[in-house]
């Protein structure tokens, strides 16, 4: 028989299960226990059921010869204590008395649903403006930092459970979080370009820097996943004297800036409209240089026989002033013996050469002159107009062709009857073999007939 005896209905057996309202880790304690008995207030008994809600995760420790021992039950599970369900029952001495025999385990029930909110405050520290590092200003952060345990595991190497204190717990996030923020607040200015005296309309940047840089760090240091950081402001303290200081300085140097803009402003619309007014001479002048050249051609279109005469007679004298040269320059003289008297024969055919090509020149452009006064100006007829069809080739409008070319579409096997055409004045587009036209194109010579 075992040391209790046989457990009966309602009797010794336990029901293991946290029903506490709001928690982070919690550890349960058999009915009637009192806590710091090590037997008594750790005892399981055999038979006793386990009740772990979704979102929650129940760790079993137990002490083995070879060290602390964890198995872990995540919800939901509500069963009676197995071997089969939880494997440390195995190597638990205790088991050997069947019935009533208590094992020893401590039962730590870890939320793993549930967001804990820390509220933290950073008191007023100095922070500078890197244009103005003389000038240190009081700045104070508030704000809430959100979390939850998602890699209870992990979470549970980074801490003991069985000393483990929420409210212990709260105070090294919050130590922590004004750590990370004061940091960050502290390098905003210089980081992020953000003047100091403008660091509280800034709030929502700064807020997603420190929430990414909590995020990786606290991850690393606590095991715990941060789910917001709200940063509910960031102050400044106005009454400071940096902050007196500072803004003066501030409003000295943008008060001088807004003047030089204004003047360089000035500046650009003066040098614009000067070079719009220089634009605007040029153009005009380029408009009456074209207007001059227009009406030059026009007049030299309406006089076009003058003209003419006008160049023919400049390439006469031009020709008549060739003729003189060569008279100068010896064409004329005489060259009989080796001596240099007497005709020299290689000049004067040049000098006749030249000649004649002026003299037909003068006269082509009298005759042409003359010929173009007594006769009517010749007008060069338009071109024969031609038939040309758009032609719908896989859906779409080609074209237009003229008949020539249809006809070797034709030929190739890319146009047929069934083709629809198109040209200017058909009413719609019809089929190639109905347009008189057209229809030459698609008569296919009949076989001969066998002789007899």
């Amino acid at each position: 028989m075992s040391l209790f005896g046989k457990p009966k209905a309602g009797g010794f057996m336990d029901e293991i299960r946290c029903d506490e309202p709001s928690y982070l880790i919690w550890k349960w304690h058999p009915s009637g226990s009192q806590q710091g008995n090590n037997n008594r207030e750790n005892a399981i008994r055999w038979g006793s059921s386990l009740r772990v809600k979704d979102g929650e995760v129940a760790v079993f420790v137990y002490k083995q010869k070879d060290g602390t021992m964890q198995d872990y039950i995540v919800g939901p599970f509500d069963q009676t204590i197995k071997t089969a369900n939880l494997p440390i029952l195995a190597n638990i001495v205790g088991l050997a008395y069947e019935g009533g025999t208590p094992f020893q385990a401590e039962v730590y029930f870890i939320n793993l649903a549930q967001i804990i909110q820390v509220k933290f405050g950073v008191p007023f520290f100095d922070v500078y403006d890197p244009r103005f590092e003389d000038f240190g200003v009081p700045v104070s952060v508030r704000g809430t930092i959100s979390f939850k345990i998602s890699d209870y595991r992990e979470f549970i190497k980074l801490h003991r459970l069985s000393d483990f204190n929420l409210s212990d717990f709260q105070l090294q996030i919050r130590d922590a979080v004004c750590r990370y923020v004061k940091d960050v607040v502290a390098n905003a200015p210089a980081t992020n370009n953000i003047p100091l005296v403008q660091i509280e309309t800034k709030t929502s940047q700064i807020n997603d820097v420190i929430e990414y840089d909590i995020g990786e760090r606290f991850k690393e240091a606590f095991g715990v996943t941060v789910s917001g950081v709200d940063l509910s402001a960031i102050e400044l303290d106005k009454s400071s004297d940096g902050y007196r200081q500072l803004m003066g300085v501030t409003k000295d140097i943008a008060g001088a800036t807004v003047k030089a803009e204004a003047e360089a402003k000035i500046r650009d619309i003066a040098a614009k409209q000067r070079i719009e007014a220089e634009h605007y001479e040029e153009t005009l002048r380029i408009q009456r240089e074209e207007g001059q050249y227009a009406q030059h051609k026009a007049t030299q279109s309406t006089n076009i026989g003058a003209f003419q005469v006008e160049k023919q007679a400049e390439v006469g004298i031009a020709g008549a002033n060739a003729l003189g040269q060569m008279g100068a320059n010896g064409a004329g003289d005489v060259s009989i013996g080796g001596n240099g008297d007497g005709f020299n024969m290689a000049a004067m055919m040049a000098s006749m050469a030249v000649g004649g090509a002026v003299g037909q020149n003068i006269a082509g452009a009298m005759n042409n002159m003359m010929g173009g006064i007594n006769q009517p100006m010749r007008v060069t007829p338009p071109p024969i107009p031609t038939s040309a069809y758009h032609i719908a080739i896989n859906g779409q409008a080609t074209g237009p062709y003229n008949l020539n070319t249809i006809a070797q579409m034709v030929n190739v096997g890319q146009v047929n009857g069934d083709t629809l055409v198109w040209k200017n004045g058909m009413a719609e587009w019809m089929k190639a073999a109905t347009v008189d036209e057209l229809k030459g194109l698609f008569f296919v010579m009949p076989p001969i007939p066998p002789s007899e």
